[in-house]
């Protein structure tokens, strides 16, 4: 804990006095200033301030923030801060502990405007990130603060083994930037990640956006795949860039130790994120080459959620099946339909090739309508039945077996049928 000092002239004679001589000018409560030791006691130690005023400094304000006191010898020039202008010695009453505080503080606000590169030592560790000491203040460098290399890399995000992981990392020191200091709050925030941007500069600058690159995968993670590549720089394949399909499980489709090739698609304060996929055609531009809406199609259920579910029509197109489209009666879980792993019929009711989107329906086609849900209509020919009905009831038409039937028999003549309309 560190002293709180109140900014106060004490009301004194001798303070009064000195007012009365501007030449004579001593420091406020609070000024950090620097003295000349005159005296070392056991308890106590005495100080000059230009010759003008004696000051004291006694107790525990003799150790500075780090437990260290009396390295210093008479003559020595010292830097104290400034707790009472007049105590009941007449002297000034100063402090080493508070001095070494400010100073402290100082320097790390000054580290902070010059982005310095500093050593942190690893102290403590919790599940949002590392305890860390700078000097001998105490901050905090978060889990996002870390590079690739140390970022914990924990299938399925277990709090309790990235805590483990952070824990590996007590003791060690990590080269970092100050990016955040507040004295009053006593919050000191320390960025490996920052710290790593500035030391690869000269690296980075052989790596721009569009270059592809030859690696190898250190790490995989439920977000995506770490890879290493040119001289110790690692960069991270995001879920999304690995490939144009749909993944749910980076490790269902990529493993450690594996070769790849990827294209830098950013760099970030020496954050690099990679597209493997950018590497290989996308299947969805000649998508009208292989499918179109209202074709018979038989595809795999990949995954399964409350909305629908996953359609995998071949290895790189992927639709959605919407629960509405999973029925012809309304359900309220699409696993009372389908199963994951299991193969259905389905049916292309909407592509968007530019989106990446491909709906699919799973309903069936009924052959026999009830009679109170059609409308009958009477007609002479198969034109009138154009005329009447338009284009899209007459393929309905000519697609019912019963019609069919009556046109393979010649039956449509100048009398009056009766057929259906949808």
């Amino acid at each position: 804990m560190t002293t709180k000092i109140t900014k106060e002239k004490k009301e004194t004679a001798f303070s009064k006095i000195l007012e009365t001589h501007d030449e004579i000018k001593l420091p406020n409560v609070g000024d950090l200033i620097e003295c000349s030791v005159i005296s070392i006691g056991k308890s106590e130690v005495i100080l000059d301030y230009k010759g003008i005023s004696s000051g004291i400094v006694r107790g525990k304000e003799i150790q500075d923030e780090s437990g260290d006191g009396g390295n210093f010898k008479i003559g020595d020039s010292v830097k104290v801060t400034v707790l009472e202008l007049d105590n009941e010695k007449g002297l000034m009453e100063l402090s080493f502990r508070y001095a070494s505080h400010q100073q402290a503080w100082d320097e790390l606000e000054k580290l902070m405007k010059e982005e310095t590169v500093v050593e942190a030592k690893v102290i403590d560790a919790n599940k949002g990130g590392l305890m860390v000491k700078v000097g001998n203040v105490v901050g905090f460098l978060p889990v996002s603060q870390l590079t690739t290399k140390y970022y914990p890399r924990v299938e399925g995000g277990d709090k309790g083994k990235i805590l483990g992981h952070l824990r590996g990392f007590i003791g060690k020191g990590f080269n970092v930037v100050i990016i955040d200091v507040d004295e009053k709050e006593s919050k000191l925030i320390v960025s490996q990640k920052s710290a790593w941007a500035e030391e690869q500069k000269k690296t980075l600058s052989d790596f721009k956006v569009g270059k592809v690159v030859e690696g190898k995968v250190t790490g995989v993670a439920d977000f995506g795949a770490f890879v290493e590549f040119g001289d110790n720089l690692e960069g991270l394949v995001h879920i999304s860039e690995l490939a144009w399909q749909r993944i749910d499980n980076p490790s269902d489709f990529i493993k450690v130790g594996d070769k790849v090739q990827a294209e830098i698609i950013s760099v970030d304060d020496g954050r690099i994120s990679l597209s493997m996929k950018k590497l290989v055609k996308d299947p969805w531009v000649s998508l009208a080459e292989k499918y179109s809406v209202g074709q018979k199609v038989k595809g795999k259920v990949l995954k399964i959620n409350p909305f629908g579910a996953f359609i995998e029509l071949d290895k790189d197109i992927h639709g959605l099946a919407h629960i509405s489209e999973l029925s012809d009666k309304m359900i309220n879980n699409p696993e009372d339909v389908v199963k994951i792993g299991e193969s259905y019929d389905f049916t292309i009711i909407n592509l968007e090739a530019h989106q990446h989107r491909l709906g699919l329906s799973l309903k069936t086609q009924k052959s026999k309508e009830k009679k109170e849900d059609v409308e009958i209509l009477e007609v002479d020919t198969k034109e009138e039945i154009k005329e009447i009905s338009g284009e899209d009831v007459k393929e309905v038409i000519e697609g019912d077996k019963n019609v069919e039937k009556v046109k393979k028999e010649k039956k449509i003549t100048s009398t009056k049928k009766k057929v259906q309309k949808e």
